[in-house]
């Protein structure tokens, strides 16, 4: 297996510049995600990968190897597009057999590795069938075969899942990186779909609407430790406080307008951090204690009333109004059948959560 590396692309499609100077390295054998808002370019790359486009600047290379201008048949990269684009007049066998044959292997070595596949991907027995009597999930499966079958280095998948309904989609999902650790061929995986991109990525890159490379991370470092507001937002739900770093003593503390004389205690502070600067912060929902009572042993505490209550079943998402006006949300986990406390509208609560759960945002 070879790494994929993208230097300096540059892609302008009907004057419009798609990708600008962009540069990212994609490690062998790792399922790899792309993520983005729709137009940011995600599909635009993994094209000029397959080279169904061809880039106004920069190299493309696999390995050592420039790929940049390969006519697309001596790539060993297949993808999957959100069509399967099956051959409706072919049974499954002769679907997923069909590259095979283009290599005119021989009738029992093809037999053996189309049986093969198919029972990786839990098929067997199903290959005497039309692709039009499969479910979804079936052929999406199918055509994930089809495309592994000839041992591609690089395996592109654009939005393969986005076809199915939420169960399904996540039935797939386990499946993919289920197959990807079977065939150990590097994956490209591009969605918008963030949580899609959480749940099969070793790695991930986040692509801003400009089509730049916001952060290259594991999907927990992505989530967790976000690099700019950017991120934080576009990946899972966060709260956003803007406010001024001072020094205190031997620490530093971050004071939100309007929230009168109370301060956040911060992590350490950063080196791009100035005091008496603006300074971004993010807490997540999830990380955010929410109660009637006063309690002791948490870094940071604020006051609201409650705005808003939705019921998702495993939690219940609070939106909480502070004295500034503005909105934080909170995520709490129903855990209890009988819990201790009953919160409602317009109740007053506190909300309390760790300095370690804060996360500075670079602008």
């Amino acid at each position: 297996m070879r790494s994929i590396k993208f230097e300096n692309i540059t892609k302008i499609i009907d004057g419009e510049v798609i990708l600008k100077n962009l540069h990212l390295e994609i490690p062998s054998g790792k399922f790899f995600a792309l993520l983005g808002p729709s137009g940011c370019g995600k599909t635009t790359l993994l094209r000029l990968l397959a080279g169904l486009e061809t880039a106004d600047s920069g190299k493309i290379y696999l390995g050592d190897q420039d790929i940049t201008h390969m006519p697309i048949h001596k790539r060993k990269i297949n993808t999957v597009f959100q069509q399967y684009a099956l051959f409706p007049h072919l049974t499954v066998f002769e679907n997923v057999a069909f590259g095979l044959r283009v290599k005119n292997l021989k009738e029992h070595v093809i037999r053996a590795k189309v049986n093969n596949i198919l029972k990786a991907i839990r098929l067997e027995g199903h290959g005497h069938k039309a692709i039009s009597a499969l479910s979804g999930g079936q052929q999406q499966r199918v055509a994930l075969a089809r495309a592994t079958i000839n041992e591609p280095e690089v395996l592109l998948l654009d939005e393969p899942l986005a076809a199915l309904d939420v169960k399904l989609k996540e039935q797939m999902l386990i499946e993919l990186i289920d197959l990807q650790d079977k065939v150990k061929t590097t994956f490209l995986y591009v969605t918008h779909d963030q949580n899609e991109a959480l749940t099969v990525a070793d790695k991930m890159a986040i692509m801003n609407v400009d089509g730049s490379i916001e952060q290259i991370d594991t999907p927990k470092n992505i989530y967790e430790f976000p690099r700019t507001k950017f991120v934080a937002s576009f990946v899972g739900k966060t709260n956003i406080f803007e406010g001024v770093l001072t020094k205190k003593d031997d620490y530093f503390e971050f004071s939100v307008e309007g929230l009168g004389d109370y301060s956040i205690f911060i992590p350490e502070k950063r080196d791009w951090m100035i005091p008496g600067g603006h300074v971004l912060m993010s807490v997540r929902p999830e990380k955010i204690y929410i109660s009637k009572k006063e309690m002791t042993g948490f870094s940071n505490h604020m006051t609201g009333k409650i705005d808003d209550i939705i019921y998702f079943g495993s939690a219940t998402k609070y939106r909480v109004r502070l004295a500034n006006g503005n909105v934080v949300h909170v995520f709490d986990q129903n855990d209890e059948h009988f819990p201790q406390e009953t919160i409602d509208y317009d109740n007053t609560v506190n909300l309390y959560f760790q300095k370690e759960n804060v996360v500075l945002l670079e602008h």
